[in-house]
């Protein structure tokens, strides 16, 4: 059977720079680095939901990339994210994608 070997590591933003350099660092990195942005803009302000805000902004365009990966075939989509096919269902619904 084929066995993956992917890590997180292999999760990775490649960015190009105005002096057209290119660089690559983990997905991971990219995240924190947003999630300080934004909490700095805040100034003091209180936030509710920011889990649900963060997993929207995550899980949204990952149920896109990998529905569009997979041609709209939910099953092979919810195995490839490791997830039962109801649960990818409820999500596409969530997003309006269904």
């Amino acid at each position: 059977m084929f066995e993956q070997n992917l890590t997180s590591e292999a999760l990775t933003v490649t960015t190009v720079t105005s002096q057209d350099q290119i660089t690559q660092k983990p997905l991971r990195d990219s995240v924190k680095a947003s999630l300080k942005n934004y909490l700095a803009q805040l100034n003091g302000q209180e936030v509710n939901d920011l889990y649900e805000l963060v997993l929207a902004e995550v899980e949204q365009p990952l149920l896109d990339t990998i529905m569009q990966y997979t041609r709209g075939n939910q099953t092979r989509a919810a195995t490839m994210m490791g997830i039962n096919r109801g649960t990818l269902r409820k999500k596409l619904k969530k997003y309006g994608m269904n």
